[in-house]
């Protein structure tokens, strides 16, 4: 009975401690936070902010067209789930000096779904395969 009681206490700390799953259809709905701003997809264009296809794996300041700030065109950042997560928590505090004024998103649910929606595009706007 005991070792029954620690390998139960034992998968239900695993579980709790492992990676929120990820959800497209979620983040899609956590994107309307960004998309006064940003958008994405075939018909994307730089908006206040820059459009965001072929996000996952590009270095920051380098969407066609847009006029970075010095301090985001000198970050260093290459963007990935990890990149992106500590920044859009607060996006002033990785990047001082960024033109993104965004309060963050601190749920960590709502960014790994948003990670999951962005990653999905390619730098041409269509959804990977």
């Amino acid at each position: 009975m005991v070792r029954l009681v620690v390998l139960a206490a034992a998968a239900i700390t695993a579980s709790a401690s492992a990676a929120p799953a990820q959800d497209v259809a979620s983040g899609e709905h956590v994107f309307h936070k960004c998309a006064p701003c940003h958008s994405i997809g075939l018909d994307a264009s730089n908006k206040i902010g820059p459009e965001l296809n072929g996000l996952d794996g590009r270095h920051s300041g380098t969407a066609p067209d847009y006029s970075y700030s010095s301090a985001n065109k000198n970050s260093g950042i290459v963007w990935n789930e990890a990149t992106f997560t500590e920044y859009i928590k607060n996006p002033q505090a990785m990047v001082q000096g960024t033109k993104m004024t965004f309060a963050g998103i601190k749920n960590d649910q709502e960014i790994s779904d948003l990670w999951a929606y962005i990653k999905q595009f390619g730098a041409d706007g269509n959804i990977k395969k």
